[in-house]
């Protein structure tokens, strides 16, 4: 009787490994969040607004959430090369830095964001401006990332967008405020 349950033990072990091996094998590894919101103003007024990353302290959903955060600049907001480090106490926020990697003017900002914690991961994040009408802008706000092997798993249990994607909603929905109200 104990040979019996120790075998169907080893058996449940097996198929367990075996699951979870396949699940790493046949889980995505690719990532991306976009969200997207229509403001009434100009097209180069919002581009000039959002390419400074430091502006994001206004209306970013993270430093709402922890507005005592530690931050740090290096180079010049808005250009190529320009830094913003910021340090959290909460996991929402954690540990990291915002890179400005590519700026094509009024039309896109690009960024590689680099999390030290609550865990280390890289991600490439996009402000997109878009002429939506007179007097009218669409931004697209998002980022894409790589999970690998085998944490790649947490994409079949998590959904992310729907995680991160109401953080870009309330951000975009606060930036939106703030440029009407100019």
């Amino acid at each position: 009787m104990l040979k019996k349950i120790l075998i169907a033990i080893g058996m449940l072990i097996v198929l367990f490994v075996v699951a979870v091996a396949a699940a790493v094998i046949v889980a995505p590894t690719h990532c991306a969040v976009e969200r997207e919101v229509v403001i009434n103003k100009p097209r180069a007024e919002v581009f000039e607004y959002v390419k400074h990353v430091k502006n994001q302290s206004d209306w970013g959903p993270w430093f709402k959430k922890e507005p005592t955060m530690k931050q740090e600049f290096r180079g010049t907001d808005g250009e190529i090369g320009f830094v913003s480090y910021w340090k959290g106490d909460l996991d929402d926020t954690g540990e990291g830095e915002q890179e400005i990697k590519r700026v094509v003017p009024n039309e896109r900002l690009d960024t590689e964001l680099r999390f030290k914690t609550p865990f280390e991961s890289k991600a490439d994040a996009y402000l997109i401006t878009e002429d939506a009408g007179e007097n009218k802008t669409r931004v697209r706000w998002g980022f894409n990332t790589e999970f690998p092997r085998p944490m790649n798993v947490f994409l079949v249990v998590a959904d992310v967008d729907a995680m991160l994607g109401k953080d870009y909603e309330e951000g975009l929905s606060s930036l939106k405020t703030i440029l009407e109200s100019r």
